[in-house]
C-alpha cells in the first residue's frame, strides 16, 4: 500500500511507473482516460520511455445525481450499463437514452480535441490503461471493454487508489491491476490527493503534445 494522500496526480504518475517497471514489455503504450486520467499516464509514459495516447470515456450519471455512475460509453461503440442499478432507481429507458445521447455527444467532441483524425496506436501488444483513480469501476470496465474491440493484446489497468469492490470486478476484466492503495473507508477518488484541480481540455493537449514532441526529457 502506499502512503495517502498522494500529493497530485504528477506524484500518483510517479509512483504508478516505479512500480510497473520491469513489468511492461516492448511493444507497449500507455493510454489516460480524459481528462483526470492523462497527466498520471502522461507520468508513466514519460519515465517508462513508452508512447503516450488517450482513450476517450464518458461516464452515464444518474439523472440529478450526475456524479454517481451507472454506467459508462468509450471509443468503439462500447456502452455498460449497471442494469441492477438502473432497475433499483426506476430510471426508464427514455431517461437513460437520454443520458446515453448527451454523453456520446461530448465524448465525440472530445474524441475531435485530444485525437483529430489521428488512428489509434498499435495496440496489439500491452496496453497500460491509466486513470488517476476508480470509484464504482464503470468507466474503467467500459474502457478495457473497447480496447479488446479495439483489437488489444495485453491490458494493465493502473491507478493509484481505488474502490476495494470496483477493484475485484475490474480483476475479472483486464489481464493485470496495479493499484497502489485500496482503502476501505473510500467515497470519492478526490478524497486522498492533497491537489486535485479539474484538468482542463487545454491540459491534456499539451500532455499529448509534450509526449510527442522530439528530444522530450524522459524518466
Amino acid at each position: 500500500m502506499t502512503e495517502l494522500p498522494l500529493e497530485d496526480r504528477h506524484d500518483a504518475g510517479e509512483r504508478l511507473a516505479r512500480h510497473l517497471a520491469g513489468r511492461v514489455t516492448a511493444p507497449a503504450v500507455v493510454l489516460g482516460l480524459p481528462r483526470g486520467g492523462v497527466p498520471v499516464a502522461a507520468e508513466i509514459a514519460r519515465r517508462l520511455d513508452l508512447p503516450l495516447d488517450v482513450l476517450v470515456v464518458r461516464k452515464l450519471g444518474v439523472p440529478g445525481h450526475e456524479e454517481f455512475a451507472m454506467g459508462a460509453i468509450a471509443s468503439g461503440g462500447v456502452t455498460v450499463v449497471d442494469d441492477d442499478l438502473v432497475t433499483r432507481l426506476g430510471i426508464g429507458p427514455r431517461a437513460l437514452d437520454a443520458v446515453i445521447e448527451r454523453e456520446r455527444a461530448e465524448l465525440a467532441r472530445r474524441e475531435q480535441a485530444y485525437r483529430g483524425d489521428r488512428a489509434y496506436p498499435d495496440l496489439a501488444g500491452t496496453v497500460v490503461l491509466v486513470d488517476d483513480g476508480i470509484a464504482t469501476g464503470a468507466t474503467m470496465r467500459a474502457a478495457v471493454q473497447a480496447l479488446r474491440r479495439l483489437g488489444a493484446g495485453r491490458c494493465i489497468v493502473a491507478v493509484p487508489v481505488a474502490a476495494p469492490d470496483s477493484l475485484t470486478l475490474l480483476r475479472d476484466e483486464a489481464d493485470e491491476v496495479v493499484c497502489l492503495a485500496a482503502p476501505e473507508r473510500f467515497s470519492s477518488v478526490g478524497q486522498w490527493y492533497r491537489h486535485f484541480d479539474q484538468t482542463s481540455d487545454a491540459e491534456v493537449r499539451q500532455c499529448l503534445a509534450d509526449a510527442a514532441a522530439p528530444g522530450t526529457p524522459r524518466g
